[in-house]
């Protein structure tokens, strides 16, 4: 099944012919809008940072954009709007949301109160009474309030997710909190750990950390839990996996368990910056795209803190002083706008070969330093369509056609396959 007929035969299963919904993932909702435009009443993007236009073209007088007022997502909902002119934006003051943002949290009372102004009015069911909660069609759902129904997809990496807002968006709306595998953030981290190259660098990463027997392994910012169980089935050891996110802590706790790998692997809370750890606790310690999200220095710190001496310590960031690349016959001036890597980083995260000499800054010796390629070949995926929602929102409308025609000819040919570039790096605490 598809997302969309994941949620199609929610929608069925609840008895609702016709709901809002409110995402951070347009890419998450493009399916329903294409396909079942009948069934949605308003239509929320929540500080989205990628979004492809085209889909909502046609339901664009229900389509709210809440962007901050600096940063990508205002750049984005500004892109958006030049080709969607009916569609409403509400800027929130002050707020540079990334694509980690816990918007609901941050800007809680901003947030509902231009989702229930936008929604007022418009027309959506109440669900059939008596449910609560429950899981269908591989989605999980939570719900709350009264009123027409209000569907909240997850947020990308929001340690809060939709919780702050729920109670008051409860009063105006049954609100139906969903999640699971298939959707969201969850969906993306479980589709990009099933690519083989993704595998592979992960693979290396193992292989350099050489975990020896009996040694603890710690996971720093373990999102779905996929590295770690990759990590459960290459080593006999036992894993500590952290996040500041519930959220994803919860649904990586489920997976291990339906896998038969959770005595395998604890999931517990934690931040990179202030591990909850005594120091020289793990013998080995990884984390893979967390680090452009935090105070890196800190969290190398912190690492190195919790590392026993002749311990491994290996990152992974992304790299974005190095260009993606897409197998597409294109003219230059597409290409500028496709092969430039998207500025995903923090403030003071590290998103570049910096990695490099702040591992050695760090205290770390026998560094093995070396940047790795992911390459993506399943165009149907979510974690291609987030990536490329993201350039076909540069195009213009002249350059459309021909990006469609190049991956339409490439997709014939069995060689449409994109990649991007990741910085590695493992080195030992000294004894």
């Amino acid at each position: 099944m598809t997302p969309t007929d994941r949620l199609v035969a929610l929608l069925d299963h609840l008895g609702i012919g016709r709901a809002h919904i409110a995402s951070q993932i347009p890419g998450d909702m493009a399916g329903l809008v294409v396909a079942h435009a009948d069934r949605l009443g308003g239509i929320v993007c929540v500080t989205p940072i990628r979004l492809d236009p085209a889909p909502f073209a046609g339901v664009a007088d229900r389509m709210l954009l809440v962007a901050g007022e600096y940063g990508p997502t205002w750049e984005v909902a500004s892109r958006a709007l030049a080709q969607l002119p009916e569609a409403r934006r509400i800027m929130l003051e002050g707020y540079d949301a990334q694509g980690w943002a816990d918007t609901a949290k941050n800007c809680t009372g901003e947030l509902v109160a231009a989702m229930t102004g936008f929604l007022a009015g418009r027309a959506a069911d109440a669900p059939k009474a008596g449910i609560t909660e429950g899981e269908h069609a591989g989605i999980t759902y939570s719900i709350e309030g009264s009123g027409p129904a209000l569907i909240l997809m997850p947020f990308f990496l929001a340690a809060s997710q939709w919780a702050p807002a729920r109670p008051a968006l409860a009063q105006h709306f049954t609100v139906i909190t969903v999640g699971g595998r298939h959707i969201g953030g969850m969906a993306m981290l479980e589709d990009r750990a099933s690519a083989p190259s993704y595998r592979a660098m992960f693979r290396g990463l193992v292989d350099a950390m050489a975990p020896r027997p009996g040694e603890l392994i710690l996971d720093v910012g373990c999102g779905s839990g996929s590295l770690d169980r990759q990590l459960a089935r290459l080593v006999p050891n036992e894993i500590v996996a952290i996040d500041p996110n519930t959220f994803l802590q919860r649904e990586a706790a489920a997976l291990a368990a339906f896998e038969g790998l959770g005595d395998r692997i604890e999931f517990r809370p934690g931040n990179a910056e202030a591990l909850p750890f005594p120091d020289a606790t793990f013998g080995c310690v990884f984390s893979v795209t967390v680090f452009e999200e935090c105070d890196a220095d800190k969290a190398l710190t912190e690492a190195t803190r919790v590392t026993k001496p002749g311990g491994r310590i290996a990152i992974a960031v992304r790299a974005i002083d190095l260009p993606q690349w897409w197998n597409l016959d294109l003219p230059e001036a597409i290409l500028k706008k496709a092969n430039a890597t998207p500025r995903s980083v923090g403030p003071a995260g590290v998103a570049d070969a910096s990695l490099y000499r702040r591992m050695r800054r760090a205290g770390l010796t026998e560094l093995i330093s070396y940047p790795a390629m992911i390459t993506l070949d399943r165009p149907d995926g979510p974690t291609w369509r987030y990536r490329e929602d993201h350039v076909l929102s540069l195009l213009s409308a002249d350059e459309l056609p021909i990006w469609h025609e190049a991956r339409a000819k490439a997709a014939a040919e069995g060689t449409l396959i994109c990649s991007h570039p990741l910085h590695c790096c493992i080195g030992t605490k000294p004894r």
